[in-house]
């Protein structure tokens, strides 16, 4: 079973990318542009991104006699997820651009300094507290919905005062990656000096894995099934020793 306690934050976009081209020279399927990887890149870390999510469900729900396995695969994926997660950033009514869930909100209180986290609940649940005085949540129990307003993504909480802060945990999406690069004689060089140069943003576990399934695009990009199913295969076998 693959270590993940080394707490690495980054995959060489140039790595990767020239890795890519290597391949694909060998099997003799032409040449990726820089701008097509950058999309294929962009794709596929966010492919990866999200198949943690629905990885982590299934684990969840093993049946109990694979808990133990279970338990396993999914602290890997935990701690592939933990490389997105912000912990106690401040934060005003406007969540930021690059939320991908928000796991918890928390509200200073004005007369006490005490950190409360608020409950969410729907738009309806939030109309349905205030239809009453008896209802509404106290000062110690706040509650907040989102919303999506001309200005972005906001939460409305209750009560409205009393707090002097606001603070939220949660995981970002992944930044887009980008091989920079200079033309010089024609060529495209790479430029790690640039100020927009992003690497991959995964695990390092996911460097094998972002190859071959950027290769598969780069194949039904140049209408080659032969590079599709040579990435398929080395994507199985590369699933296969992970699991082993």
């Amino acid at each position: 079973m693959l270590n993940y306690k080394k707490r690495i934050m980054a995959v060489s976009v140039d790595r990767v990318y020239q890795t890519v081209l290597a391949i694909a020279n060998k099997e003799q399927r032409g040449y990726i542009t820089p701008q097509e990887f950058n999309l294929f890149a962009t794709q596929v870390q966010n492919e990866i991104f999200e198949q943690y999510f629905y990885d982590l469900n299934q684990f969840l729900r093993a049946p109990v006699g694979n808990k133990t396995a279970s338990s396993d695969l999914r602290d890997i994926v935990e701690e592939k997820i933990s490389l997105f997660r912000v912990v106690n950033a401040a934060s005003g009514v406007y969540l930021p651009d690059s939320l991908y869930k928000l796991e918890a909100v928390r509200y200073g209180e004005t007369a006490t300094g005490v950190s409360r986290t608020a409950e969410e609940v729907t738009k309806k649940e939030y109309d349905t507290y205030h239809s009453s005085t008896l209802t509404r949540p106290p000062v110690n129990r706040p509650m907040f919905y989102r919303a999506i307003s001309s200005q972005g993504s906001r939460i409305y909480r209750s009560p409205e005062e009393g707090y002097n802060s606001t603070h939220i945990d949660y995981i970002k999406k992944p930044s887009s990656p980008n091989w920079t690069y200079l033309v010089v004689g024609g060529e495209a060089l790479w430029n790690p000096s640039a100020p927009d140069m992003r690497d991959f943003e995964l695990h390092p576990s996911e460097e094998k894995n972002l190859v071959v399934k950027i290769l598969q695009y780069a194949g039904v990009s140049m209408k080659d099934p032969n590079l599709v199913q040579a990435a398929s295969g080395k994507e199985g076998a590369y699933l296969q020793q992970e699991k082993s």
